[in-house]
């Protein structure tokens, strides 16, 4: 096991690998932004330093200040945590040249996984199911508007480089398809440095699903189970239930069976999720592999009882996974709610600042992952994330009454929250009897 390990991010996902190391006596070293130096990541690690401005091409995604750092500090791991330098096979690779593991797959699964298109194919060779869209790239409007006929309107152009939204956009007709390839190139180019797309058959409100897995370096994969992360707004979560209302345990087996195959297929190692889409006759596609530690993964630890950053560390340290799938064992229900600093009576607007008084969730069975607390200030510069609150119960009815309990007793003054949008969500009758999609939540502001 590693003596020191840095960590190349911010926020609660670095709080919660800074706990996992300590649970591990693993010395941590925490690199952070001017605008994050107030930050509990900081007060929590062994050591912290300051890398730069708050804009993150200024300091979180500084390869090469990262590295010197790492070496200055004489780390053995760095962990990526999501979002940054998180899925960046460039990173990966210039930390092992350095002797350094990253938490993380290799950068050659990271980069065949990580390009779309590519990831499509590897996944319909390996036999699992993809949605119906283009052979490769869509080169230019000409070719995109022939590929729209063909699959049949709607259809949805994407980056094969993108994530969070970005580089995505669903065209209904001609005028759609010319306006959004130009867009979604330009858009893909200034995110992510690449701006070529494909397109795909757009499904009109399916069910987000997700199937967590473990995979270490001796070929050995799991599954932990699916994740239900269909209400979302503009392609970004803000509540996630595992197990889905919508899947059936034969369902789970095909989709677990079919997560595995994926994973082997693009000889991953790591924690990772294959994300999926489940359309009302339970026909599933894969989507796209997030290789990293999802935001969401607290609920799948409820679940199941497994430690998902511990386990990433010990794979990054060379060792085997230390359960089967017969060992997996699923109980209860737990549910996710994204407490952000946003405004959902402006259209969701960020809002930033002071945290006069916070107060998070507590009692039996609820779990609060943040960096945050009284007099914090949320900075403008990254994502509005306060902290998630994470319920379990022994069933579905129980994990509701938890989770309405539990958000109605956490406490922000200063900043406007989603936490009134959480409450009217929690109460919501189609969310109650588990009746919701990818376009619940839009549907739900249209409401009078």
């Amino acid at each position: 096991m590693f003596n020191k390990l840095m960590i190349a991010n911010r926020g609660e996902i670095a709080v919660r690998i800074i706990r996992a190391c300590r649970e591990l006596n693993i010395r941590t070293v925490i690199v952070y932004s001017t605008a994050d130096a107030e930050s509990l990541a900081v007060k929590l690690a062994d050591e912290a330093i300051c890398i730069g401005a708050p804009p993150p091409s200024e300091s979180y995604l500084l390869i090469e200040r990262l590295l010197t750092v790492a070496d200055l500090c004489e780390v053995d791991a760095i962990h990526p945590g999501y979002g940054f330098l998180s899925e960046n096979p460039y990173f990966a690779e210039a930390c092992r040249r350095h002797g350094i593991a990253f938490v993380g797959p290799t950068s050659e699964a990271m980069k065949a996984l990580g390009d779309k298109a590519v990831a499509r194919d590897t996944m319909k060779a390996a036999g699992v199911p993809i949605t119906p869209g283009s052979d490769g790239l869509i080169a230019n409007e000409k070719q995109a508007l022939a590929m729209a006929y063909k699959l049949e309107f709607p259809v949805i152009i994407k980056a094969v480089a993108g994530g969070g939204g970005r580089g995505m956009r669903i065209c209904r007709n001609d005028e759609e398809v010319i306006q959004g390839f130009h867009s979604a190139k330009t858009e893909a180019e200034k995110a992510f440095g690449n701006g070529d797309l494909y397109m795909e058959k757009f499904l009109v409100n399916p069910r987000h699903i997700e199937v967590q897995i473990l995979a270490d370096n001796y070929g050995n994969v799991i599954h932990l189970g699916e994740r239900d992360c269909s209400v979302q707004r503009r392609n970004q979560k803000l509540l996630e239930e595992t197990p889905s209302p919508a899947v059936s345990q034969k369902l789970r087996e095909k989709l677990g069976s079919a997560a595995v195959k994926a994973a082997k297929a693009a000889k991953y190692t790591s924690a990772g999720t294959i994300e999926f889409l489940l359309d009302a006759n339970d026909n599933f596609y894969f989507m796209e592999m997030n290789t990293r530690i999802q935001v969401e993964h607290p609920v799948t630890e409820m679940l199941t009882g497994i430690d998902l950053v511990k386990a990433q560390i010990a794979i990054a340290a060379g060792e085997k996974l230390s359960i089967r799938q017969k060992d997996v064992q699923f109980r209860g229900h737990a549910i996710e709610c994204r407490i952000n600093a946003e405004d959902p009576e402006r259209n969701f607007a960020p809002c930033p600042g002071k945290l006069k008084l916070f107060v998070p969730a507590g009692g039996p069975n609820v779990r609060m992952d943040t960096h945050a607390y009284t007099g914090y200030t949320i900075p403008p510069y990254y994502d509005s994330l306060i902290g998630k609150l994470i319920v379990w119960g022994h069933d579905r009815a129980e994990a509701l009454a938890v989770c309405n309990r539990a958000v109605s007793e956490v406490v922000v003054d200063g900043v406007k929250t989603t936490i009134p949008f959480q409450q009217k969500l929690l109460k919501h009758k189609n969310f109650i009897e588990g009746k919701y999609d990818t376009g619940f939540v839009e549907r739900i502001l249209q409401e009078k």
